[in-house]
């Protein structure tokens, strides 16, 4: 999970909640083009267009828009952009538009098989500074909590409440790993700490590199202690 640093919501949004009146009453289900297509937007570029949870690639037609706090237990933040979050769609591996409007989705991971659950002591969100340290990962792509005892409860249970080891996903997590880390044997500490960087910041095309928290991860055990 890598942490998300949350921005202005887009202008068409405020004016939009801003048309209130004792007649009409912006809510979910009136909430469509062009403001939500802006706001979906808006939450990819802030993201990197990686997945908020899992940390897949993700575009507009291969995710949806995710309620942190889930509309049914928080009506409240239903339109709060801090609340908002991309998600993909749970099904593992990226598909093309046709594929995602030829089958159904099966919800096996992140957004839509987290659904309405929301534990404040055990959900880790990406909007905490420090939510990657509830994690660790190993070559093979498994996801894991972390070792610390203060945290290792919250890691566990959003890795299982999100679906976060599921096979395909994992599998997914894997060859990522396998494409984007080089043979580290001989590096040194300041030329690793180089690549590090590297996959924390966005690419040229404002985008992070897919499951970047895990690679940094992989990476960081490789310095020397």
């Amino acid at each position: 999970m890598k942490y998300i640093r949350k921005g202005a919501e887009p202008a068409s949004f405020s004016a939009w909640k801003l048309l209130a009146n004792n007649e009409w009453q912006p809510n979910w289900d009136n909430f469509s083009k062009p403001q939500k297509k802006d706001v979906h937007e808006t939450l990819l570029r802030e993201q990197g267009y990686i997945c908020c949870y899992c940390g897949m690639r993700i575009n507009i037609t291969s995710s949806h828009i995710e309620h942190f706090k889930p509309r049914k237990l928080f009506p409240g933040f239903t339109l709060e952009y801090s609340n908002l979050l991309a998600s993909c769609p749970g099904e593992g591996e990226e598909r093309s538009t046709k594929q995602l409007s030829q089958l159904p989705l099966r919800s096996e991971h992140c957004g839509h098989q987290k659904s309405e659950w929301y534990n404040p002591n055990l959900t880790v969100s990406p909007l905490q500074e420090n939510c990657a340290e509830f994690f660790r990962y190993t070559a093979f792509g498994e996801i894991l909590p972390t070792d610390d005892l203060l945290m290792q409860a919250a890691g566990q249970e959003t890795i299982e409440r999100l679906g976060l080891n599921n096979s395909k996903l994992e599998a997914t997590r894997r060859r990522q790993l396998q494409r984007s880390l080089p043979l580290l044997d001989g590096l040194t500490d300041t030329e690793i700490q180089k690549l590090v960087e590297g996959y924390e910041q966005l690419d040229s095309n404002g985008q992070y590199t897919p499951f970047c928290a895990a690679i940094i991860y992989i990476l960081k055990q490789y310095f020397v202690t």
